[in-house]
């Protein structure tokens, strides 16, 4: 059997992002959008000799939307769990709660076969050293500030909150992330946002940022005005069918995969070098204290970060040296 390259980017998800061992147990959960990947996952895991169960649901209206309680049940049944949907179950009870019971969880919202086999085969042991020592930069912190030639200037508090490393490497009982990854991210303190960030990368849920570009209004950590024509009505209408805690600032992130490319799959696009990216909506899954079934990030190129004043990303360039 000749191995194509959505096999060796299957193969890589199992054996090295996971670290699957030989009797532990693999569940995949997928939609029908997304069954190629699905499947790949499945097929690749028995091939490599583990015991492996596929489930197809019909795919989420939003992202972080709960799946059924059937399937989140049997989440908490399997050692290792892979999600290739449509919308994001990353922000979600059923993820959260089967990760708290030790069960290692990948999810890959929006995947595409193209962002599957260029994401997956990159230098994950660059990526984690990378997300790892910006994780203990972050954490060192108290306070960000970010702008970019565009018009972005937005400030928040970050004291006290624990930082991700999503290094693309889940070994260890409970832990969880996206694949393809390589970011850094944390819950700035809710009500500490201030300011104005445009988004001209991609927006989740809307794809590629072009032509216009989207502008949020911050006020006291929450989104108070989006403009930017076509796109940011339906982003409007998104958070709005949530309510007010949808327009929360849940999520700063710094890219840190070489890798990815910007593809209008936002899976991809928060995980480029040279970008950070805000999300809206939910925080839960990240130590804050908002859970609303909503979580949406918006992608801003070529930034310029500081860290308690001191430079941290300039126009784009990490200033951090492994």
């Amino acid at each position: 059997m000749k191995l194509t390259k959505l096999d060796r980017a299957s193969e890589i998800a199992i054996v090295n992002c996971m670290g699957a061992k030989k009797k532990e147990r693999i569940l995949v959960i997928s939609d029908c959008n997304k069954k190629e990947i699905g499947y790949s996952l499945f097929s690749n895991a028995i091939r490599l000799g583990f015991e492996a169960l596929y489930v197809e649901m019909k795919p989420g209206k939003i992202n972080g939307e709960e799946p059924s309680k059937q399937i989140a049940d049997l989440m908490k049944q399997f050692d290792v769990v892979f999600c290739p949907t449509t919308k994001s179950l990353t922000h979600t009870d059923a993820r959260r709660e089967a990760s708290a019971q030790g069960v290692r969880i990948a999810t890959f919202p929006g995947i595409t076969k193209d962002v599957m086999i260029r994401g997956l085969n990159a230098d994950y042991n660059y990526i984690s050293k990378l997300s790892i020592k910006l994780k203990k930069i972050l954490e060192k912190g108290k306070f960000v500030r970010i702008t970019t030639a565009l018009g972005t200037d937005l400030s928040f508090s970050i004291a006290g909150r624990t930082s991700y490393a999503s290094k693309g490497l889940f070994h260890k009982k409970g832990e969880s992330g996206n694949l393809p990854t390589g970011e850094t991210f944390l819950a700035p303190v809710e009500g500490t946002s201030n300011g104005v960030f445009v988004v001209d990368g991609s927006m989740a849920g809307l794809g590629l940022i072009k032509n216009v570009n989207l502008k949020v209004e911050v006020k006291d950590g929450y989104a108070t005005k989006i403009t930017g024509g076509k796109i940011a009505t339906q982003l409007n209408k998104m958070l709005d069918a949530v309510g007010k805690d949808a327009r929360n600032i849940a999520e700063f992130g710094i890219g840190t995969n070489p890798s990815a490319k910007l593809s209008g799959v936002l899976l991809e696009d928060e995980k480029v070098m040279g970008t950070i990216h805000i999300a809206l909506g939910n925080n839960k899954s990240m130590g804050g204290s908002v859970n609303v079934p909503i979580h949406l990030d918006g992608v801003v190129k070529k930034p310029t970060v500081y860290l308690d004043n001191k430079l941290l990303m300039k126009d784009g360039k990490l200033l951090v040296e492994l």
